[in-house]
């Protein structure tokens, strides 16, 4: 694989031991970064990576999302907002009232 253009990372809660849990997980999370694989695909945005992570320690602000190497922190993922921020990001902006 070579290395991506765009990494996107998402807190599933998960801890050490694998089992998810916290505040993004139950916030459905996962289902969250299906919609964005999903989403990416649909727009045939190329030679990007999604991948979820630990806790990001945000809770209170969650599920998060990171764009790299933008380095993009956007709160309060939504499917709605996720297209927001997927739209801005292929016109080169940003979602600024979902930017932590």
């Amino acid at each position: 694989m070579e290395k991506p253009e765009c990494h996107f990372l998402i807190c599933s809660s998960s801890r050490v031991n694998g089992e998810p849990k916290g505040v993004c997980n139950r916030k459905s999370a996962a289902a969250l970064i299906q919609f964005l694989e999903t989403e990416i695909g649909d727009r045939g945005i190329e030679n990007t990576l999604v991948t979820n992570t630990g806790c990001l320690k945000l809770c209170d602000q969650g599920p998060i999302m990171i764009i790299y190497p933008q380095g993009h922190w956007y709160k309060n993922l939504t499917e709605e907002n996720i297209e927001r921020i997927l739209d801005a990001l292929e016109q080169d902006e940003t979602v600024a009232d979902l930017l932590i």
